[in-house]
């Protein structure tokens, strides 16, 4: 490979866009990202995007193909590949890739990740980049997006049996809002780490 080209497959980008599926009203965001990273960095931006706090296991379908973390066994699962030897671009398909990505067995919090409109990046951008969303992530560990639901219901009851252990468990979340802020910053950590990468790319590609 070239250094030009090299350049030129690092600052490639992508946009995504991220559903957290059976959502209502919906849950999501979109970002544009690498598309140089690997499937582990992408999940790592799903994660930051969304609000969640990385504390399960998950995985990625993409056309039947499953990626996730080195497992010793299966269990009876579709075999698995490493996510961090894949890279975004070499799933790609023409057009736009969708990717199921689910994190937490447990809850099953299902995601419909989009790819599309893959293009040059701006050598001076940082990425991965925040672009747009709605509404805030449900809470760890509440029992699923059905769970959730129950949950806000009863938050929104003052009657229900539940209503005050809810109240005080929740400790002021409000789903129909979003703090853009922290996902800013936990998004710029990881164009930092690819910015010491791209100087040792881009620099020798310019002489």
């Amino acid at each position: 490979m070239t250094a030009r080209t090299a350049v030129d497959s690092f600052t490639q980008i992508a946009t995504v866009r991220i559903d957290l599926k059976d959502s209502d009203p919906p849950i999501w965001r979109m970002v544009e990202v690498p598309t140089s990273i690997t499937l582990k960095v992408l999940h790592d931006i799903v994660q930051v995007t969304m609000g969640w706090f990385d504390y399960h296991l998950w995985e990625m379908d993409i056309g039947g193909q499953t990626y996730g973390l080195p497992i010793d066994e299966d269990w009876g699962t579709a075999p698995r590949k490493p996510a961090s030897r894949t890279r975004l671009r070499d799933v790609l398909a023409p057009g736009s890739t969708r990717i199921d990505y689910t994190y937490d067995f447990g809850d099953n919090w299902e995601h419909t990740l989009i790819v599309t409109d893959v293009r040059a990046g701006d050598v001076g951008t940082g990425y991965p980049r925040y672009i747009a969303g709605e509404r805030d992530c449900p809470p760890e560990d509440c029992g699923g997006i059905s769970g959730f639901y129950e949950m806000l219901e009863a938050q929104a009851d003052p009657d229900h049996p539940d209503h005050a252990e809810i109240h005080e468990w929740l400790d002021g979340y409000n789903p129909d809002e979003l703090d853009v802020f922290p996902i800013e910053v936990a998004l710029g950590r990881i164009a930092a780490r690819r910015n010491a990468a791209a100087k040792r790319i881009i620099k020798p590609a310019n002489d």
